[in-house]
């Protein structure tokens, strides 16, 4: 009995040494790099949430390519995510979200139109202005009727299309023209700008009064006439966050990548003009 107590003992000291040297272990791994790594990990995960799912972007035909490009760079800065469009005249995208349309975003051609929206509290937020367009007269190539102002477009012998007076660019034409004493009877009043100039691409029309951002897009299919009227009727472009989203964190980004030197870069090579 007295040795076996004897070496308890003596292991007791040796012992107590081992949970010291683990305690100092432990204490060294802690303060390291491997220690620190996965705090830092946690709170920047926390700071910037990975956007995910797909935002829904009702906006005037006009912006289809400049957006396109825009939805384009989103998806690729923000893997996961899809931006869905829907383009056509503001009136009736305007008309369809206070029908009760799914869509997170409305980037409008005019103020009024997106008053319809927000007239009926549709956004979350006030909407701001992102860019402007001014109109152009678009002639076939070669610009064989022969029109060099806006006065010309009364001309008889003329096939000339507008856009529907309740449109934007409709609304726009109608300034202009009244505002230069001109008098046009169209062959056909288009619902928004892109079937308007399609007119003349197809030569189903000899002119049009569209935006300078559609001729431009339209390259070769269409020769533009600029005339000093068109800057009495110069087109505000707002854009706002929907009631109706599903994806608020996808649709701040979507709208703050729209307003970014980025996006307003896009928009200056479409043929835009700096809201």
């Amino acid at each position: 009995m007295t040795r076996s107590v004897r070496r308890t003992r003596r292991m007791l000291p040796l012992a107590g040494a081992g949970v010291a040297a683990l305690l100092a272990l432990s204490a060294c791994s802690g303060s390291g790099s491997g220690g620190s790594t996965p705090a830092k990990a946690d709170s920047s995960d926390s700071a910037s949430p990975k956007l995910s799912g797909t935002v829904t972007v009702f906006a005037a035909a006009s912006l289809k390519e400049s957006f396109t490009a825009l939805g384009e760079q989103f998806e690729r800065q923000h893997p996961g995510t899809k931006v869905a469009f829907n383009f056509g005249g503001s009136d009736t995208l305007a008309a369809s979200i206070t029908s009760g349309a799914p869509a997170d975003v409305f980037a409008a051609a005019s103020p009024k139109t997106m008053a319809i929206v927000t007239d009926k509290k549709g956004t979350t937020s006030a909407p701001s202005t992102f860019a402007r367009n001014q109109l152009e007269i678009a002639t076939l190539p070669g610009n064989p009727g022969k029109v060099a102002s806006l006065k010309d477009l009364n001309d008889p012998k003329l096939k000339v299309v507008l856009c529907d007076k309740t449109v934007p660019c409709g609304a726009a034409a109608q300034k202009v023209l009244d505002a230069g004493g001109v008098k046009v009877t169209p062959v056909s009043y288009e619902q928004d700008v892109k079937a308007a100039l399609n007119k003349v691409e197809l030569k189903e029309a000899d002119a049009s009064l569209v935006y300078k951002t559609d001729v431009k897009s339209a390259g070769g299919k269409v020769q533009g006439v600029e005339f000093p009227e068109s800057e009495d009727a110069i087109n505000d472009y707002p854009i706002a966050p929907l009631k109706n989203g599903q994806n608020a964190g996808a649709t701040a980004a979507f709208i703050a990548l729209v307003k970014s030197p980025d996006g307003q870069k896009a928009l200056t090579r479409a043929g835009f003009l700096k809201p």
